[in-house]
């Protein structure tokens, strides 16, 4: 009933929330990205998609449909493995940013592991900026993370959303006075957006703390002391959205490769394309 085509086509619709982008990411026209949704709404009998010219957005049946189109392409993907004897052997040095430490990763990851078991896998989990530096440097073959900014447009997208600024319940910013700022350190790409945008806008601030671990810096913002820069989609539980300050702006995750590229790496990399719109979900 449901094309395997079709339903690859609209996860990344789902992902990347722009037609245009979809189509980049697998190598089509749009008219043909159009053109599977507009046949998987066919065979649903219900929408999928909200779109305008401006933006898209999944309906609650397509937000529905997710977990079922990730669970048949997943089978796909087995019986596939199964039937070519393809066996992926070697070391696969794969870097994660801090941001998915949270997010159902470790299940994509779990996965990847059960479906290759010969395949070593080391992962290291960096800020984004550390990420990039390390890629560049060769020291690890595959890179979930932020772009750097507008204008990046290195690897393959997985998923864009908007940057927000969060902190305690309850927590109000004064605008008499300084914003207190929790922030990593440098390279972080999210401590860069905040201070940016804040200089822009002639509004004074303060860093209020400062750690290279998501861990501590949830903890310093649910213990009230500041607000902090972060994916929509990735909000830590206990935490929720501050208003009165400047738009961060959007925000883009992509995969990277290496100069050196391990067979392994291309299957990560589906698996973790195929998987993405659960890493926009914690766990």
């Amino acid at each position: 009933m449901y094309d395997p085509v079709q339903l690859r086509t609209f996860l990344t619709v789902a992902q990347t929330l722009s037609f245009t982008q979809a189509a980049g990411r697998l190598g089509v026209r749009q008219s043909t990205v159009s053109q599977h949704v507009r046949r998987l709404e066919e065979a649903t009998g219900r929408p999928l998609f909200l779109r305008d010219t401006h933006s898209v957005e999944l309906t609650e049946d397509g937000e529905a449909l997710l977990g079922f189109a990730r669970t048949i392409l997943e089978a796909h993907e087995r019986a596939a493995a199964f039937f070519t004897g393809t066996r992926l052997r070697g070391r696969l040095r794969f870097g994660a940013s801090e941001d998915f430490v949270l997010t159902r990763l470790p299940e994509i990851l779990e996965g990847f592991r059960h479906q290759h078991p010969e395949v070593d896998l080391e992962l290291s989990v960096e800020l984004s900026g550390t990420l990039h530096e390390r890629l560049d440097a060769g020291l690890l073959d595959l890179v979930l993370a932020k772009r750097r900014g507008p204008g990046d447009e290195r690897g393959r997208l997985v998923w864009r959303d908007r940057m927000v600024w969060i902190g305690a319940e309850g927590l109000r910013v004064d605008p008499e006075r300084p914003v207190p700022l929790i922030v990593f350190p440098p390279p972080g790409i999210t401590r860069a957006r905040a201070l940016e945008v804040l200089e822009r806008e002639g509004r004074p601030w303060r860093v209020a703390c400062t750690s290279g671990s998501l861990s501590g810096l949830i903890a310093a913002a649910r213990a009230g002391l500041g607000v902090m820069a972060h994916a929509r989609g990735l909000i830590p539980p206990g935490l929720v959205r501050v208003g009165g300050l400047p738009e961060l702006g959007p925000v883009e995750f992509a995969l990277l490769r290496g100069a050196r590229v391990p067979a392994a790496a291309e299957a990560l990399a589906s698996a973790i394309l195929s998987g993405a719109d659960r890493l926009s979900r914690t766990a």
